[in-house]
């Protein structure tokens, strides 16, 4: 029990930190845009370029990824059936499917540094790999569907995923190992350096993007999604890695990566192609806030 709240505790006091640091408007107005930019294009692409250098996959891989995906097209298929059920329709549906499958990779990768051991970046690629095209497609597709500006479909989802900045930079870290090319001594010290800032920044960033108002006015849609996510995606990760023989480190990558909140930037999807943005937003914050005491007792409960 100590281990785990010890593990999770810095990773949500940073968020708390950025919530309080951007309530205090410090240290300037515009400063938390222009962060997570840096740190979405270049910190965390360095950290995953460098970590991933040099380093052998576990045969755990195929279990966890096939685990990851199996989970979120059952629940994604799930809310596609109980829709009618729970009177969600059009871009409010839109918002509460993208906070039951997208992950926050920042919250993610720090959970993982904490709890998986020498091992972590490796399965962490395993998991980004797997949710990032798979949860960004079917999002997109749903928000073409039901969203008020729903245009582009698969195209734009291709669009995205080719300058995803995460995957190119999993998929340069894999293609290294697979040719056996190792980074140059400085410019894996430089990456390393770079990559240090990017857990730090990008907790603080998912901070000072959590918005309080209004989380209570539309509970019936931020409960849906938050059960959805917090609870009934992990169980499900958990219960595909029994089934297909994943090891225990493989089943703690799943749970980290399917029982963290929603990603910060499904607000901005959502905002672009005609989703209940302000839903959106009421989401994000409840699921971060509710994901400081689901966490720990799934990580518990689950071994």
């Amino acid at each position: 029990m100590l281990h785990v709240i010890l593990a999770v505790a810095p990773v949500f006091g940073l968020v708390l930190l950025g919530c309080v640091l951007r309530r205090l408007d410090f240290p300037g107005q515009g400063f938390w845009a222009v962060s997570e930019r840096l740190t979405y294009y270049v910190l965390f692409p360095a950290m995953l370029v460098q970590g991933l250098s040099g380093r052998e996959f576990q045969d755990s891989a195929t279990p966890l990824a096939t685990s990851l995906v199996l989970a979120v097209v059952c629940v994604a298929g799930l809310l596609q059936g109980v829709r009618h059920a729970v009177n969600l329709h059009g871009p409010a549906f839109t918002s509460v499917f993208q906070g039951a499958i997208r992950p926050n990779t920042y919250v993610g990768l720090s959970l993982a540094a904490a709890l998986l051991g020498p091992d972590w970046m490796g399965l962490s690629a395993v998991a980004l790999l797997t949710l990032i095209p798979l949860v960004n497609l079917l999002c997109v597709l749903t928000l073409s569907r039901h969203g008020d500006n729903g245009v582009g479909g698969v195209r734009r989802v291709l669009l995205e995923l080719i300058r995803n900045p995460l995957i190119l930079a999993c998929a340069a870290g894999m293609a290294m190992n697979a040719f056996s090319l190792e980074l140059p001594g400085v410019l894996s010290d430089l990456l390393n350096l770079l990559g240090r800032a990017a857990l730090p920044m990008g907790l603080l960033a998912v901070g000072a993007g959590l918005r309080f108002a209004g989380v209570l006015a539309s509970l019936k849609g931020v409960a849906v999604s938050s059960a959805a996510h917090l609870v009934l995606l992990p169980l499900l990760a958990v219960l595909f890695c029994s089934m297909l023989g994943a090891g225990n480190e493989a089943t703690l990558a799943a749970v980290i990566f399917t029982a963290i909140p929603v990603s910060v930037s499904s607000f901005i999807l959502a905002r672009q192609m005609g989703g209940d943005h302000q839903l959106m937003a009421q989401i994000i914050t409840a699921q971060t806030v509710l994901s400081v005491v689901t966490l720990p007792v799934l990580l518990l409960l689950l071994g």
